[in-house]
């Protein structure tokens, strides 16, 4: 009897070779335990996510509709007809107004809050000889302007129309009334859009 592989003769009952190491055909295969029938081989064991539990209140979008609604109803002429009724009271009145509605609309994304006209014209004015009023109208109108303009609200509204219009334009009595309906229209745009979008 010789190997297959490397034709080393060998003995009769040989089951691998001797040199090369081949298991040779002709040798008893040993007993199968294949026979039996084989279990299938187990499945990877996955846990299914768990469903989380939903949040009792759902994200908020960006904006957010606002509960109260701002006014949008200011105007010059409205500005010029309460002025002589109520003898020169609602100026201050307006610009109250101005000042609350801003730092509602604006606040928390500029992180500014514009002071009260009335706190301004009744403490902060004496104080200051007259130049506080004259920095608080540069300021809120800038801050108009900016807001207007980070809402994609088209205006060239800015604290320049403060100075071309209510102080170089006092020189002629529009200027002055030019100035307050900008400022009036402006605000109207900016309310409408806060009451609809936050």
């Amino acid at each position: 009897m010789f190997c297959t592989a490397c034709g080393n003769q060998l003995e009769e009952q040989a089951m691998f070779c001797t040199k090369c190491g081949t298991r040779l055909s002709n040798s008893p295969q040993p007993m199968a335990v294949a026979q039996q029938p084989m279990a299938p081989a187990p499945l990877p064991v996955t846990f299914a996510p768990q469903p989380q539990a939903q949040p009792q209140y759902q994200a908020q979008p960006q904006y957010v509709r606002p509960v109260g609604q701002l006014k949008t109803s200011r105007g010059l002429l409205k500005y010029i007809l309460l002025s002589i009724i109520t003898f020169g009271i609602y100026p201050l009145v307006f610009f109250c107004g101005i000042s609350n509605d801003i730092n509602v609309i604006a606040s928390r994304y500029d992180g500014k809050k514009t002071m009260n006209y009335a706190l301004l014209v009744f403490v902060i004015s004496w104080l200051t000889l007259g130049i506080g009023p004259i920095v608080w109208m540069h300021k809120v109108s800038g801050r108009i302007g900016s807001e207007s303009r980070r809402r994609g609200i088209i205006t060239s509204f800015g604290s320049g129309d403060y100075w071309l219009w209510n102080v170089l334009g006092a020189l002629f009595v529009i200027g002055p009334m030019n100035y307050i309906h900008r400022v009036a229209s402006t605000m109207n745009i900016l309310a409408a859009n806060y009451n609809i979008n936050g």
